[in-house]
């Protein structure tokens, strides 16, 4: 057995241990699919920075089967990993990415394929992905589109050399597959703020679209059923994902945020962990009641008046009106200051005690209805509660 070969076996083990992989057709395609083909580089954090790794670097391979996510490009830039290799450390957003070998197995298991299917990924990627879909669906069934040219032409060659050829398409993800074939099954490995209504018209009814939801706080995996005409419905799925968006679908950064006095400081009971950490139950429905409000790191929203010296360097809320929240922890309390029109940590509170009256629901409670006039969330049945999914 090869070392590869070992090393891909050792990662089957450990998703199996994660428990994301239980069905023996994913089991049998993680363990055949050369991920190493798909990443021969990549970027790796280097202290707040990136540096360049290639198949020449020691544990490469070793890295290359781990269960990490690695970053393939920075700022839609093809050519910031030959500038890193030239120089240095670079720094940089992601922008492409292999994802985490857990979600993907998840979110594979998620889309319920059958023998025969035709398969449309959006969001090709390395071609990682569109290889193990491939692997377990046969010749022929699987499409696969990216936005990137470079990103795309990439995967093919990969794809081809590993033994797959799945129909690689060059466009917009968010249109579909540019050929308007039907399928019965869509993966999207971007997050979308809402639906395409395209991908539901190149379902079959009754076919099934997982993706990720890019929203600021609560986001994750949705599985929808399509409909007979062009709607979809669905639920929000208990297992989580986070995916990067849509180039479409990228939030903006928010501008500096004021410096609190002293005296803007107060103390709260409810924690900002609770409303933005995914393995909170509250963050979902958090993200509901707050549309809009997103987080961001504030690294400068420290106490310069503490005695001391500066109080911790927190996380912020911030919406597009002006409105903010700070953060911090101080002597073991949570306090937090806030400003612009609208009392953002009053609304986080307020949510807390209504999220606790309806029972603390988790996020496999909210389902999801996609029509042409609206997209929606809904708790535990349609036509109850509803919140905008966009």
């Amino acid at each position: 057995m090869t070392r590869s070969a070992r090393l891909r076996r050792r990662l089957v083990e450990h998703l199996l241990d994660e428990d994301v992989l239980h069905a023996p057709e994913w089991i049998a395609a993680f363990r055949a699919v050369p991920r190493h083909v798909f990443l021969p580089r990549f970027f790796a954090p280097a202290g707040g920075l990136w540096a360049a790794v290639d198949r020449d670097d020691p544990g490469w391979l070793e890295t290359v089967y781990s269960r990490d996510v690695l970053v393939t490009q920075l700022d839609d830039d093809p050519d910031r990993w030959e500038l890193a290799r030239r120089t240095g450390p670079v720094a940089g957003t992601p922008t492409s990415s292999s994802s985490m070998p857990s979600i993907m197995a998840i979110m594979l298991e998620e889309l319920r394929v059958r023998d025969g299917q035709r398969v449309l990924e959006i969001g090709t990627g390395t071609g990682y992905n569109a290889a193990l879909l491939s692997h377990r669906c046969g010749a022929g069934l699987v499409s696969t589109v990216d936005v990137d040219p470079v990103i795309a032409d990439e995967a093919r060659e990969r794809l081809a050399a590993a033994g797959y050829r799945p129909a690689c398409a060059v466009g917009d993800g968010a249109l579909g597959f540019p050929a308007g074939t039907l399928f019965d099954r869509v993966l999207c490995t971007a997050s979308v703020s809402s639906i395409p209504l395209a991908w539901l018209a190149q379902t079959t009814p009754g076919g099934l679209i997982v993706t990720t939801l890019n929203r600021p706080i609560g986001a994750g995996l949705i599985r929808l059923v399509a409909g007979e005409d062009g709607t979809g419905q669905g639920h929000v799925l208990a297992r989580d994902g986070r995916f990067m968006p849509l180039r479409a679908h990228r939030l903006t950064q928010a501008d500096p945020l004021p410096m609190p006095s002293r005296d803007d400081w107060e103390q709260t009971r409810l924690p900002m962990s609770s409303v933005i950490q995914p393995r909170k139950q509250f963050e979902f429905f958090a993200g509901l009641a707050m549309p809009g409000v997103r987080p961001v790191r504030d690294h400068d929203g420290t106490d310069p008046h503490a005695a001391g010296g500066p109080g911790e360097s927190g996380v912020a809320l911030v919406h597009s009106d002006g409105s903010w929240v700070r953060h911090r922890k101080r002597a073991g309390a949570d306090e937090v200051a806030q400003g612009g029109p609208r009392a953002l940590w009053e609304l986080a509170e307020a949510a807390y005690v209504e999220w606790c009256e309806l029972g603390k629901p988790d996020r496999d409670r909210f389902g999801v209805t996609v029509t042409a006039d609206r997209q929606e969330f809904w708790l535990d049945e349609p036509g109850g509660r509803t919140w905008p999914l966009g």
